[in-house]
């Protein structure tokens, strides 16, 4: 019964996004694991995906380095916008000249707002190198445009960014973190969100002017979590969801800033902590068996300790499953929280409609 929801459900994804009209000239993505399309794979690094079981439902039924079973939320978006094709990753060889016209996809898996963040996972493109990266793209673009259709074509593109997961699950909450050990969790956030707003300003002094900024999800719930944290009959880590609303407490106040300080300036939260949270709290409404495992991973309880790797054995039925691995959801409720986006309720002050048609 949940595959043949998921079906229909997949049926009617692919069709809307075949209608719809063109909604920006391009889309740019700048994010951690939850959005990387295979930047990983150019990279010497321990956090990667770039080998099946992960992409057995993508379309083309091959692993592209995508930490999902399927298409990622910024893939569906991207979709939904009326682009065509997926955003290509930035480091892939071909992502360049007309390539690059209709956005790129700048996320690395185990990034951060902190360059730090990650650290474990070796290498990892931070936002910071990311920022760096949209710099070039823009050369590029500018080059093929010319200065003022670039800068136009830019301004009306929608930017999307998120951040935070690995700043928290990969960097304060690991045993023995230095910054746990020198900072409260409210300081260390602090911290992090002050350091947030100056890049995100900086992606508005490169010119962009659209921008969805996504909140944290409540990760005190992913299977990675519930396993650190011992907790157990899938009851979710209240510590780590409570760290989580205040940073996306933080995240807000500097959208709501950054509107008010910057001309022309379009920032809007995505409150992904609502949207994931419903899912978690009534998954059977929206045709989840299994709230708190990941389909594909290794470890006691939730599969939550090690990641999806090659000949992974995994769940007996994926649709049933809120989460892909211990830290990732399955394509199923990617489509779900990506419908969100673009409906009233879960972006403020603009839904990604919204904001693209102002």
């Amino acid at each position: 019964m949940a595959a043949m929801l998921y079906a229909v459900v997949l049926v009617l994804s692919a069709a809307s996004a075949a209608m719809a009209q063109r909604m920006a000239p391009a889309f740019f993505i700048l994010g951690d694991s939850l959005a990387d399309p295979g930047n990983n794979n150019y990279l010497r690094t321990l956090s990667r995906a770039d080998a099946l079981p992960n992409g057995l439902d993508f379309p083309t039924k091959k692993a592209t380095g995508r930490y999902c079973n399927g298409r990622t939320a910024t893939d569906i978006i991207g979709q939904t916008l009326g682009i065509p094709d997926f955003i290509p990753p930035y480091m892939a060889p071909e992502t360049k000249g007309p390539a690059v016209l209709n956005g790129v996809n700048y996320a690395s898996g185990a990034a951060g707002i902190l360059q730090s963040s990650g650290y474990l996972f070796i290498g990892r493109n931070s936002l910071d190198v990311q920022l760096e990266q949209f710099a070039n793209t823009k050369s590029q673009i500018i080059a093929q445009m010319g200065e003022a259709a670039g800068a136009d074509h830019i301004a009306k593109s929608l930017f999307y960014s998120n951040f935070g997961s690995n700043d928290f699950l990969d960097n304060y909450f690991i045993p023995g973190s230095p910054f746990s050990r020198n900072m409260s969790v409210t300081d260390y956030t602090d911290m992090v969100v002050a350091r947030y707003k100056v890049q995100l300003t900086t992606l508005y002094n490169l010119g962009a002017r659209k921008i969805a900024v996504a909140s944290l999800g409540p990760i005190g719930c992913c299977p990675f979590q519930l396993t650190l944290a011992f907790k157990l009959n899938g009851v979710c880590d209240d510590k780590a969801n409570t760290d989580a609303l205040y940073f996306n407490k933080g995240v807000l106040q500097i959208v709501n800033e950054l509107n008010a300080e910057l001309p022309s300036a379009e920032f809007t939260y995505l409150d992904v902590y609502r949207a994931f949270g419903e899912v978690v709290a009534q998954p059977q409404q929206y045709g989840f068996t299994v709230k708190d495992k990941g389909c594909c991973g290794q470890g006691p309880m939730y599969k939550g300790l090690v990641p999806c790797l090659p000949n992974t054995t995994i769940c007996a039925n994926r649709f049933d499953y809120v989460f892909w691995d211990p830290y990732h959801p399955t394509e199923k409720t990617n489509i779900i929280l990506a419908g969100r986006f673009f409906s009233d309720g879960y972006a403020y002050p603009k839904n990604l409609k919204q904001l693209l048609s102002s």
